[in-house]
């Protein structure tokens, strides 16, 4: 991997991170031990299969997790900062300032009963204390800027009135507004076809690059990964199996799931066929 200059931290570090999920009153460890960083101005890929604890590990990084879920050690700092630990309050100066998130399922992510435009502006008059008309001008520009066609009248339809790949436009252009360092992408194409797909990827690729952004992709999709990052961290069973540039990753797997991950992707040219891995993750309560 690209060394960094002596002296300058990365953008985020984590170190030493695993979470527990408590369940029947016994607490699980679905992360174990994860360690990475992201630098200023790249694109870090997490892949792995479901239930590998690459939501869990992205959520924690914006102090997201679900109610059983909690961090049982281990550190994540931003900018040289300990987020583990923080207060509901001082998070609220993180999220969407500072680091931002991009969530698989737009439908979910936008209020059906609010219109896309409001949703965008919101973020303005909120964090910037913007007069409207002033937070709609900046929404307008960033629905413009994420290939939104017709902004201005598309500002008062409502997230149903969008297609799957604008919505995920919107969710993108939300991500955006307030400029964060880090954007983090959390499976960001999955229900959209092959072709928005690409065209999402594109965009996120485009407007990180643009504006200086670092970015995180959780996937499953090596594809993605291989178009889209600088490095790659492979999780298996909660734990972090294989890190490092993808070019190294890709042409030099060294893990045998990074390898099975390989194998399991069909080359488009159909030359050869994907060959499934056998099998089933251990259960996270008896791992070997």
């Amino acid at each position: 991997m690209t060394e960094r200059p002596t002296g300058n931290p990365p953008l985020l570090q984590v170190a030493g991170l695993s979470i527990d999920f408590r369940t029947d009153g016994e607490a699980v460890k679905t992360v174990c031990d994860a360690s990475f960083t992201v630098e200023e101005g790249k694109t870090l890929a997490i892949v792995g299969e479901s239930g590998s604890g690459k939501t869990l590990t992205s959520l924690s990084m914006l102090g997201l997790l679900p109610p059983r879920a909690e961090i049982a050690s281990g550190s994540i700092k931003f900018r040289g900062r300990e987020l583990v630990g923080l207060t509901e309050q001082d998070w609220r100066s993180i999220r969407g300032q500072q680091i931002s998130m991009v969530f698989q399922d737009p439908m979910s992510a936008l209020n059906p009963v609010i219109t896309v435009g409001e949703q965008i502006a919101e973020m303005f008059v909120r964090t910037r204390n913007m007069r409207r008309p002033q937070a709609k001008t900046e929404a307008l520009a960033l629905m413009k800027e994420v290939g939104i066609p017709d902004e201005t009248n598309r500002y008062n339809n409502y997230p149903h009135q969008f297609s799957g790949g604008m919505r995920q436009r919107v969710v993108i252009a939300i991500a955006l507004a307030l400029q964060p360092s880090l954007i983090i992408a959390d499976e960001p194409t999955t229900a959209l076809d092959v072709t928005v797909q690409a065209q999402v990827l594109r965009l996120l690729r485009q407007r990180c690059q643009a504006r200086g952004m670092a970015m995180i992709i959780v996937s499953h999709d090596l594809g993605v990964v291989a178009r889209s990052a600088d490095a790659v961290a492979v999780m298996y069973s909660g734990r972090i199996v294989e890190y490092g540039s993808v070019e190294q990753v890709f042409t030099r797997p060294a893990h045998p799931y990074t390898k099975g991950l390989m194998a399991a992707t069909p080359e488009r040219s159909g030359q050869r066929r994907a060959v499934p891995i056998p099998g089933h993750p251990p259960d996270p309560r008896s791992r070997p």
